[in-house]
C-alpha cells in the first residue's frame, strides 16, 4: 500500500521512515496520507509501545515538495490523486478539538512518537519534526524554518510549539530569518532532546523506546502525553483538578499494583498494552 514511506514494526518500536531520498524526502499529498495511515497502524498494534519517525538517506525532511507548491501557488491542488485507500484517523478524539486541527492530530497520538533527525530538516518538516514528542539528532542535521523565504508564514503549528520550546525571541529569529543551523545548536536552543552522533539518531530513538517498553507502563506513558499537552493550554488550577482526578483513577488500576509488586520483588514490570477505546 506504501509508496512514499517505508512502516516496520520491530517490537516495541514501529518505524516510519519518509523514502524519497532523492527529493530529501520531500512530502508529496501520498507521503502525508501515508504517513497518517501508518500511525494508525501503530497506534493500533499492541506490539508496539512507540513510533519513530525518520527519512531514508541524507535527509529527514526537506518541506513541501516543490512541484506540489508551484501546482499550489497556481491554483491547483498539489495533487489529485485517489488516496481514499488511504483513509485513517490516528489520535485520541478524547484529547479535544485543539488536537484534531490539520497535523496537530500528531500531538494526541497514544503513544510516544519521537523524530529522528538525520539530516534536511526543513519546511513542513521542520513542523512535523517539532509535533513529535521528542526529537533525536544527528550533530550534522541541517534545520530551517523556510516559510518567510517563500512568501508564507508560521505553518502548522509551528507559531504555537516553537515559542514553548525555546521562546518567543529565538522563535521569531528562526522565523524571520529562514536561516539554517544544525544539530548542535538545535540542541542548545532545546529544539533537540537528544544530540547523537553521525548516523545514530534512529538507533537512539529506537534503543529509547526499548528502554521505556522495559520499565515504564504504556497507559501511564499515554495519560502523561496527554496531561503536558492539554494542560498547555490549561489554568493551573484546572491541570491540578484533572491531574487528582487521573491520579485516583490510576491507584484503582492493574497497573499500580504490577509496579507496586515488580518493584517490592524486584523484578522488570509486566504491565498491559496500551487498549484502543
Amino acid at each position: 500500500m506504501y509508496r512514499d514511506i517505508t512502516y516496520d514494526v520491530d517490537a516495541p518500536v514501529a518505524v516510519i521512515t519518509m523514502n524519497r531520498p532523492n527529493q530529501l524526502n520531500a512530502f508529496t499529498t501520498r507521503m502525508l496520507a501515508e504517513i497518517r495511515h501508518a500511525l494508525a497502524a501503530a497506534e493500533r498494534d499492541e506490539r508496539v509501545v512507540g513510533i519513530v519517525l525518520t527519512g531514508a538517506g541524507r535527509g529527514f525532511c526537506a518541506g513541501m515538495d516543490m512541484n506540489a507548491l508551484d501546482s499550489m501557488s497556481g491554483g491547483g491542488d498539489g495533487g489529485g490523486e485517489d488516496l481514499s485507500a488511504l483513509a485513517a484517523k490516528p489520535g485520541d478524539p478524547a484529547m479535544g478539538d485543539n488536537f484534531s486541527v490539520t497535523y496537530t492530530y500528531l500531538l494526541s497520538i497514544r503513544k510516544p512518537l519521537l523524530a529522528a533527525v538525520n539530516g534536511a530538516c526543513a519546511g513542513l518538516g521542520f513542523c512535523f519534526a517539532l509535533l513529535c514528542d521528542m526529537r533525536f539528532v544527528d550533530r550534522a542535521a541541517k534545520f530551517s524554518a523556510a516559510f518567510s523565504q517563500r512568501g508564507l508564514v508560521a505553518e502548522h503549528g509551528v507559531s504555537w510549539i516553537l515559542p514553548r520550546l525555546i521562546g518567543p525571541g529565538r522563535a521569531l529569529d528562526l522565523l524571520w530569518s529562514s536561516r539554517k543551523f544544525d544539530g548542535e545548536e538545535a540542541a542548545r536552543l532545546g529544539i533537540a532532546e537528544r544530540l547523537c552522533d553521525a548516523g545514530q539518531s534512529l538507533i537512539e530513538a529506537k534503543k529509547y523506546i526499548s528502554e521505556l517498553a522495559a520499565t515504564a507502563s504504556p497507559t501511564s506513558l499515554r495519560v502523561m502525553k496527554q496531561q503536558v499537552y492539554r494542560h498547555l493550554n490549561a489554568e493551573l488550577g484546572d491541570a491540578m483538578r484533572e491531574t487528582n482526578e487521573l491520579m485516583a483513577a490510576s491507584l484503582e488500576q492493574p497497573d499500580f499494583r504490577e509496579g507496586v509488586r515488580s518493584f517490592i520483588e524486584k523484578r522488570p514490570p509486566k504491565f498491559a498494552p496500551v487498549k484502543m477505546s
